[in-house]
């Protein structure tokens, strides 16, 4: 790895997509044992391995782009090219969300009294917390796209400041999220519209939560001096991530919470 007359990064042999691949089998295993037999300790145990794994390699991603200058500039095209793919298949992930809720929505069925929402549903009041959520995520919007311009000017002050704003928003996201789940008269079981909710909402929560910890390990890395003016392409994915969040927020808000209440 010393001489390359390529412009390919080739990765050294590494132990995690093996093992990677094994703790996911024991999850796997884990979520079928805990189904069928009420037991959730080998989910446990998949799960944490899972964590650890993902820590440690993406510890030595971090220390192949700063410290061993492996990341060149055909290798960071590639990762965004990885990136835009990966995006794009969350965005058809969340198209079949919206695909079942407007199946549901448009023609409701004779199940559900051929009514939407259906009977008995109390939907939330899209003014109240939803359109809060709505403006927080827009917020978080405006400081990530600060934070990154900020990084681009070599202002790192602004950059730590846009960044934690960003963070601190995403948690007060989840924290709104949380709350609005437990005040819920409604659930995942109650009909196809408490499905259509739980599933489209949730997976958007759990997406936010991903986002805010990617954002905040961008943080770290940033204090630690990892990017640069030019080089800092981890956290540039963070920020197209958390913009797809924000785009799919709108149209959740629009479609599930206004329209469809």
């Amino acid at each position: 790895m010393s001489h390359k007359n390529h412009p390919y990064h080739l990765v050294e042999a590494s132990p995690w997509p093996i093992l990677g691949s094994l703790s996911a089998l024991i999850m796997m295993s884990g979520i079928i044992k805990w189904f069928h037999m009420f037991n959730n300790s080998l989910l446990m145990i998949g799960a944490v391995s899972m964590l650890m794994i993902m820590f440690q390699w993406w510890r030595d991603i971090s220390r192949e782009a700063t410290f061993q200058g492996l990341h060149s500039y055909p290798v960071t095209m590639g990762m965004r090219w990885g990136m835009i793919l990966f995006i794009t298949s969350e965005v058809f992930f969340f198209i079949s969300f919206f695909w079942g809720f407007f199946h549901n929505s448009l023609a409701p069925t004779i199940e559900i009294g051929m009514l939407w929402p259906p009977k008995g549903i109390n939907p939330f009041n899209p003014t109240q917390i939803p359109l809060l959520n709505t403006l927080i995520l827009l917020t978080s919007g405006l400081t990530v796209t600060w934070a990154h311009h900020s990084l681009m000017e070599n202002n790192l002050k602004q950059a730590t400041q846009g960044l934690t704003l960003t963070v601190l928003l995403g948690m007060y996201f989840t924290a709104l999220q949380a709350f609005e789940y437990i005040e819920s008269s409604f659930t995942i079981s109650d009909a196809a519209y408490g499905s259509s909710f739980f599933v489209a909402t949730g997976f958007h929560g759990i997406h936010v939560i991903i986002g805010t910890t990617f954002l905040g390990v961008c943080l770290i890395r940033h204090m630690k001096n990892h990017f640069s003016q030019t080089h800092h392409f981890g956290f540039e994915a963070a920020a197209w991530y958390w913009h797809f969040v924000d785009v799919v927020w709108l149209f959740l808000y629009i479609s599930i919470y206004w329209w469809g209440s």
